[in-house]
């Protein structure tokens, strides 16, 4: 899976001139993303900024402190679209985690677009008053888990393991929130906590009297990234360049994956889904450079082969600007069938309601996975 590098002139040119006329929205939208002070919602705020310049549209962004509080009304269609992690796209499709829970299951998920600038990593943070140079320096030390956020937890974890060390290793600090971790390691509470790094409560910690630091991810050490590969697949390496200590250096040698995802789900009207890509994709001009990160949501950025499907209402768009592949369309349809694959086990499952749900679940979910010839992830 390569991001997409052709150039899109013809969608370039015209992005900036988008009207209200262009623009088939409803006057009211609503998105969930992560807390408030988050790279998540700071973006989707400048998004909703744009909409509002462009045509009038009002974007109401609802914080939620963590995947389940994120997906949730969008499950109950409250809100048309979710600005998530790898938690609220691709863990809720697998039905892991705190989606395996018996009143949630493998979600529906589908895809608009992704950020994928790669000008920043996903990491754990370190209080810089502790002398911490690599994450093998955290055992011991205490690590923020936020309940309720098995995308965080997991990766956490994964940068754990590449320090060679599991949460056995260190001492486990339980937060509400995603800010409220942050708030714990500038106070004084924890030690280590995982956060974009351009996110505002990165920031805050950096100038906080504790100070931030980041430790490195050596690409050249195989051993380390298989280790926390094996945790998280969608980590690649990746040198930052935007984030708290990083603006204005030669960067920051870490790791990264798509963030924020914006996500419907498969019963989402497709117009509705076509025209709140198309001005993602045309409002691009209008948006770009109002939240630190934010150029990732270019539609030359964007990973047309990723591991969760897009909606249909998105493929009819790409395809009307010629970005759309027949590569692109064949992963789209084994990823729809991976969906279906794991509903039918979910469902199977229900109906003979065994005692210890989450055993079964994860036995089951597996089975079904390897005997459909899929990757068995979690």
């Amino acid at each position: 899976m390569k991001p997409l590098f052709a150039a899109f002139a013809a969608v370039t040119l015209s992005a900036g001139m988008a009207t209200a006329q262009d623009i088939n929205l409803p006057q009211q939208l609503s998105w969930t993303a992560y807390d408030t002070g988050s790279a998540g919602y700071n973006q989707a705020v400048a998004v909703g900024a744009a909409l509002q310049d462009a045509a009038g549209i009002n974007l109401r962004v609802l914080p939620g402190k963590n995947d389940v509080s994120r997906t949730e009304p969008l499950r109950q269609g409250r809100v048309q679209f979710s600005a998530t992690g790898v938690g609220g796209s691709f863990m809720a499709q697998e039905g892991a985690f705190d989606f395996g829970a018996e009143n949630w299951g493998p979600q529906p998920v589908r895809v608009l677009m992704a950020n994928n600038g790669g000008a920043i990593n996903l990491a754990v943070g370190v209080a810089g008053d502790l002398g911490i140079e690599t994450y093998a320096d955290l055992k011991g030390k205490r690590v923020a888990y936020i309940v309720g956020a098995p995308a965080l937890n997991v990766n956490t974890e994964a940068y754990l393991a590449y320090g060679g060390l599991t949460w056995d290793d260190v001492t486990r600090v339980d937060f509400g929130g995603f800010g409220a971790s942050w708030t714990g390691l500038i106070e004084g509470q924890v030690d280590a906590a995982f956060a974009a790094t351009n996110s505002g409560n990165a920031y805050e910690a950096a100038a906080g009297p504790r100070g931030l630091f980041w430790p490195p991810v050596d690409p050249d050490n195989a051993e380390g990234l298989a280790a926390m590969q094996a945790i998280a697949p969608f980590f690649l390496p990746n040198l930052a360049k935007v984030g708290a200590n990083i603006d204005g250096t030669e960067g920051y040698q870490g790791a990264g994956y798509p963030y924020p995802v914006l996500v419907a789900t498969e019963e989402t009207d497709e117009d509705l889904v076509y025209n709140m890509t198309k001005a993602m994709v045309e409002l691009f001009p209008a948006y770009d450079g109002k939240a630190p990160g934010i150029g990732g949501w270019a539609l030359d950025k964007q990973e047309m082969e990723w591991v969760v499907p897009y909606h249909e209402g998105t493929i009819r768009y790409y395809t009307e600007v010629g970005v759309w592949s027949d590569e692109a369309q064949a992963n789209n349809d084994r990823l729809i069938e991976r969906q279906a694959v794991l509903k039918a086990a979910w469902d199977a499952l229900k109906a003979e309601a065994p005692a210890d749900w989450e055993a079964a679940w994860s036995e089951a979910r597996r089975k079904a996975l390897a005997d459909g010839g899929f990757e068995v992830v979690f």
